[in-house]
């Protein structure tokens, strides 16, 4: 049999480096070369995170599972990807679990090692086959035996285990990238449901006591999964790697793609995204998400271009409960030194509370629309969120002529409320949302948004889910139509981006065609 040397020299130098793997192969497969970060002051996360999984390869912490924080759009599931791919490459015969907070999104990154694996090149070098007998999207197996299945962080994980038992050498092992969905891990059943799934079912899937678990992703809420690892509430040992966007130096950790400008511009105007998806240190329990000092009084009233109404009604006349409230907003066009901008901002003219029986709704609703119609530039739309009380005044109200009556619904895609508030949080850090100086509802509007948290551990949030619904009407969706001197920013849709940072997930992986 003739021997290639130039291909075995090569393979081996390809399982002898993790990096150089990397590297090889996402020029092979993307014919780009691969982007090497090079921060000022710090160790490049990439040489990190490749070290620390050769090191659990070559198990050189015996028993221990590694946990990694990491920023989003770090190149993370990319690196797991090539890493499970080497880990063939040495030993065909290893068994992966990998779960992420949903199946779909697993089954990508399967497929993902599949096709690296079933290159031309990976099995010219490596000798590796996949058996034609796995069509599976989510599954694919070896023909050494060796299988790597998807799952969800939720759901359930039947039929597949991770690794192999009494063996020394490292046989494969669960990964879990990415266990919540940030929107979703605000809501406590959700979020407890991934670490009670974890609890009964992932830390039974590895076969012996060597195959290790490892988990890889940003920081989400104070109470996730990684912190249930950080914390030592887990039977397993956990070897914990937490990677900080700015060090205690001011250097960014990826400042290819986001900058040291970038991220302290995030700290100021959506701290809760920054210190938990860029710090690794979500915001304390009862920390606020809105200062006051952020809602501008200004000293008259702006040029107004339209006005909308928003209802957020209750169930009950109970003070304990939240109250009915409706709000009176505002669009207008920011001027700096008397120019205009082409940005806009709301502000919030006017807007009640009031505890009052379902049936009193109408009348409510009604005298304050009376009192908003006075205004020079008077509402033409009322929006009114869609639950029990409201739709009962929808429909009481339809028939008013001169006003249009739209529905805000709430569905699964809203995300939970504490994601809604999130998606508020940069837009009135920016100072788009504004009062009028003495107007009757100011310190009641201030010291309410004031006390909203990311916890859910404020009393009332009426008014609050009125801002929510008025920034998302005029400043993210633009329901309400207005003509603008200039057109609308860059700025404008930057900040329309980072608020829905924490509804929309973090979609922005390293697939094929994206290398960092």
């Amino acid at each position: 049999m003739e021997i290639d040397i130039d291909q075995q020299e090569m393979a081996a130098r390809l399982r002898g480096s993790l990096r150089e793997f990397t590297k090889y192969f996402t020029k092979y497969l993307t014919n780009r070369d691969y982007i090497a970060s090079n921060p000022q002051g710090r160790e490049s996360h990439q040489v990190i995170i490749c070290r620390e999984l050769t090191s659990l390869t070559r198990m050189e912490h015996p028993k221990e599972n590694l946990l990694i924080n990491v920023e989003p759009g770090s190149g993370k599931s990319w690196q797991i990807c090539m890493w499970v791919a080497w880990c063939y490459a040495i030993n065909p015969s290893c068994n992966f679990i990998y779960i992420s907070y949903s199946h779909t999104l697993a089954t990508e990154q399967t497929a993902f090692i599949r096709s690296i694996m079933t290159s031309r090149m990976y099995e010219w070098l490596f000798d590796v086959q996949i058996s034609k007998d796995t069509k599976a999207k989510d599954h694919f197996a070896t023909t050494a035996g060796g299988h790597t299945a998807a799952f969800g962080s939720a759901g359930a994980i039947t039929g597949r285990n991770a690794g192999l038992p009494g063996l020394d050498v490292f046989s494969g092992g669960v990964i879990i990238d990415d266990a919540h969905k940030p929107d979703e891990a605000h809501s406590d059943s959700m979020r407890e449901s991934v670490i009670k799934n974890y609890e009964e079912t992932i830390r039974q899937r590895p076969r012996g006591e060597n195959v290790p678990i490892v988990f890889i992703g940003q920081r989400v809420h104070e109470a996730d999964l990684a912190e249930f690892f950080i914390s030592d509430k887990d039977t397993k040992r956990w070897r914990k790697v937490i990677l900080k966007s700015l060090d205690d130096a001011g250097n960014a950790l990826y400042p290819e793609v986001h900058s040291k400008e970038f991220l302290l511009e995030l700290k100021e105007k959506s701290p809760y995204v920054y210190s938990s998806q860029f710090q690794q240190e979500p915001t304390p329990a009862g920390g606020s998400l809105f200062k006051a000092e952020w809602f501008i009084e200004l000293d008259k009233e702006p040029e107004i271009l339209a006005t909308f109404i928003v209802g957020d009604t209750a169930e009950t006349a109970k003070t304990y409960n939240d109250a009915t409230a409706f709000s009176f907003f505002g669009i207008y066009e920011i001027e700096v030194f008397g120019k205009k901008t082409g940005q806009t901002a709301i502000h919030w003219i006017d807007a009640i509370e009031a505890w009052v029986e379902p049936k009193d709704l109408e009348d409510l609703l009604l005298n304050f629309w009376t009192e908003c119609a006075r205004h020079p530039v008077p509402p033409r739309t009322i929006f009114i969120e869609k639950k029990s009380t409201g739709v009962t005044l929808i429909s009481t109200i339809k028939g008013i002529q001169g006003v249009s009556i739209r529905e805000i619904e709430r569905s699964a895609a809203s995300g939970s409320k504490t994601a809604r508030f999130l998606e508020l949080q940069p837009f009135v850090a920016s100072k788009r949302v504004t009062f009028t100086r003495g107007a009757r509802h100011v310190d009641m509007c201030k010291q309410h948004m004031s006390k909203i948290t990311a916890t859910d551990s404020h009393r009332r949030d009426d008014l609050a889910d009125n801002c929510t619904d008025g920034c998302r009407i005029a400043l993210i969706d633009k329901s309400i139509s207005v003509h603008l001197e200039n057109k609308s920013s860059p700025v404008d849709e930057v900040m329309s981006i980072l608020g829905q940072q924490m509804r929309k997930t973090q979609q922005a992986r390293m697939q094929r065609n994206v290398i960092r």
